[in-house]
This record gives structure tokens, C-alpha cells and sequence, in this order.
């Protein structure tokens, strides 16, 4: 997950995240802009969850502040040395030159609200207001644009428009076809691709979750997860293994046999303490729509690749809705299956 306060148990907040596994054309391209005086103001972060985009984020704001002089930076972007106290400040948070923005704690309830508000916006105004005092590059970390509700979306579209000089913001999105069209004209695309097989094992290596585990056991977690860090580490955490199981075997019985496994699996997942495993079953959803939208427009067939997408977005509608107005996520569930369920032709 994104912020500190969402990172998931076996996970490295980003800010903290020495190592990127996946993404070597990215850091590639962004290092030879940066060097060529060439780069964006704003570099929109596209891709999946899970896939690293927030820790490439940090890795590449640290490279800018360590070499505050274009010119002068090394072609190749090191890993971070967080004993550095410039970027041991950085990710306790308590720089001047770095803001991460992401949906804030809610005071009363504790809890992380459903939305990065406009005043976490004016936030990132208020810090690029003040003067560096070292005239260093100020860089503002987006996490996610996706979260942003309206108020905060236009507010930051404000900023985006007049950035103050010697300023990058990184804006992360995982479906930035959501993000208002003046937000994306406003940033350079970079498209981060889900991680290969390799990346996703030396990913979990170094995150110690292979230790232990037989290999057959991390061989299909890699298989389930998409690309995504994130979601293995929900598969071998938090019960995502057994979750997807049952999910293909309610899918594989067919309409009408399914009503009772679905009204188990939607009570388990509707619990207090299955927070990550019911994020785990919506990833699972959306993964097994869009996954059949793709799939039917190779072979062409464009009737189900838009009755596909047409439930990867009902689908991903009905989760938002969930999260912003706290509805029952038991009937949540079971609607997703309902969707699920539904053919081409219905």
C-alpha cells in the first residue's frame, strides 16, 4: 500500500524502500531527463497496484535531492543510503523539500478516510509557498490521484497549471483513464508494466517472504498475482490464497449452485478484522473481469470485450461507492458476484 499508515504487514513503506525491483526503462528515462534539463513538472506514474510505482516515486526524489544540479548527476540512479541525513529525513517525513500526499487519518474515527481531501491540497500549496532553504528541488508525491475527490482534484489542477519553478510532482494512478482529462494533459504519461516473474521473486525475497515457504507454495502466489507485489503479499498475509480458491470454485459450479458459498464467503469477508482480505477479493474481481475483457478482444470478440469492461467498471463503481459511504460490504460482495455472473448476451 501507499502511505505508512496502509502498508501492509510484510511490506516496506516506499519512503523507506531501498530497493526497486522491475522498472529499469522507467528510472532510465527519468534519469536522462532530469540530466538533460528536460524533465516534466509532473510525471503521471500509470499502473496496476502493487507494482512499485510510490517506491520508484521516493527513489527518484532522492536522486534529485542528493544531485541538486542537473548537470552534475550521475547518469545511473543508486539505491537510496537512508543513513544519509538528508534522505533519513526525507523518509521520517520531516522534510522540507519532500511532501507525500495521501488520504489523511480521520481524527475522530482513526481511521483513513475514503478520499485525499482538498485540504491535504492545500497542503502541498502551503509547502510550495515557502522557500527552499537550501534552493533545492521541492517534490510533491501524489498517492494516489485516483483518491482525490473533486474539490481536491481541481485544487490540485490550480497548482498544476502554474508550478512554481524547480518543482516535480509525481502523480500515482492505478486507472488513470478516471483522472479528470485536464489533470492527465497537464502531466507526462509514464506507464509502468505489471512485474515479470523474475522482478516478483526477487521482489519477495527481499522482502523475507519466501523464507520458509515451499516453492511450490511462492511459484502460484507469482502465478495469482498479477504483477503485483501487493497482491502477493495479501495471497501469502492475509488469506488470499484461500479467498481466490474459493472464489474459482463458486465461478466454476455456474449460476444457481452458488448462493450459499457466496453468502459464507461474503460473512467472512464482511468481518472487522478482514479488512485486507476483502481489498484482496475486489483486486480479485476486477482482476478476473478485465483479464476476460481483454482476453475476448484478442480473439476479437467485441460484444463481450464490452460486456467486460462494462462490469470491470460497474464493479469497480460499486467497491468506491462501498469505501466513501461505509455500505454493508457483505452486499457488496454478493453483488460483485451477481456481476460476475452475468453473460454477454444478458
Amino acid at each position: 500500500m501507499s502511505d505508512e499508515g496502509q502498508t501492509l504487514d510484510g511490506a516496506i513503506p516506499p519512503a523507506r524502500n531501498t530497493r526497486l525491483f522491475g522498472h529499469d526503462e522507467a528510472v532510465t528515462f527519468l534519469s536522462k531527463a532530469y540530466q538533460t534539463g528536460t524533465m516534466h513538472h509532473a510525471i503521471l506514474l500509470e499502473g496496476p497496484e502493487g507494482i512499485g510505482k510510490a517506491t520508484l516515486a521516493y527513489r527518484f526524489a532522492y536522486h534529485m535531492l542528493t544531485h541538486a544540479d542537473p548537470l552534475a548527476a550521475p547518469a545511473s540512479v543508486s539505491d537510496p543510503d537512508l543513513s544519509q541525513p538528508l534522505l533519513r529525513q526525507i523518509a521520517s517525513g520531516a522534510s522540507h523539500n519532500l511532501l507525500h500526499l495521501a488520504r489523511p487519518v480521520d481524527a475522530k474515527t482513526g481511521r483513513i478516510k475514503s478520499s485525499i481531501t482538498i485540504e491535504e491540497v492545500r497542503r502541498a500549496g502551503h509547502f510550495l509557498s515557502q522557500t527552499s532553504g537550501t534552493g533545492n528541488w521541492r517534490v510533491v508525491i501524489v498517492d494516489t490521484a485516483d483518491d482525490m475527490n473533486r474539490s481536491a482534484a481541481n485544487a490540485i489542477l490550480k497548482i498544476l497549471e502554474e508550478p512554481p519553478k524547480k518543482t516535480v510532482f509525481f502523480v500515482l494512478s492505478h486507472i488513470p483513464g478516471r483522472l479528470l482529462p485536464t489533470i492527465r494533459s497537464r502531466c507526462m504519461p509514464l506507464r509502468l508494466k505489471p512485474l515479470d516473474d523474475a522482478a516478483m521473486r526477487m521482489g519477495l525475497e527481499h522482502l523475507g517472504l519466501t523464507s520458509g515457504q515451499d516453492r511450490a507454495v511462492v511459484d502460484g502466489v507469482i502465478a495469482r498475482s498479477d504483477g503485483s507485489l501487493a497482491h502477493a503479499i495479501l495471497l501469502l498475509r492475509y488469506g488470499g490464497l484461500e479467498i481466490a480458491e474459493r472464489c474459482d470454485a463458486i465461478l466454476s459450479e455456474g449460476k444457481g449452485q452458488e448462493k450459499k458459498a457466496v453468502h459464507a464467503l461474503a460473512d467472512t469477508l464482511a468481518a472487522r478484522d478482514r479488512e485486507q482480505a476483502y481489498r484482496y477479493f475486489v483486486a480479485y474481481a476486477l482482476d478476473h473481469a478485465s483479464r476476460h475483457a481483454r482476453d475476448a478482444a484478442t480473439a476479437g470478440d467485441l460484444i463481450s470485450s464490452a460486456h467486460w469492461a462494462k462490469v470491470t467498471a460497474e464493479l469497480q463503481q460499486s467497491a468506491t461507492s462501498s469505501d466513501i459511504y461505509n455500505l454493508d460490504r457483505k452486499q457488496t460482495v454478493i453483488s460483485a458476484f451477481s456481476l460476475l455472473f452475468q453473460s454477454p448476451t444478458a
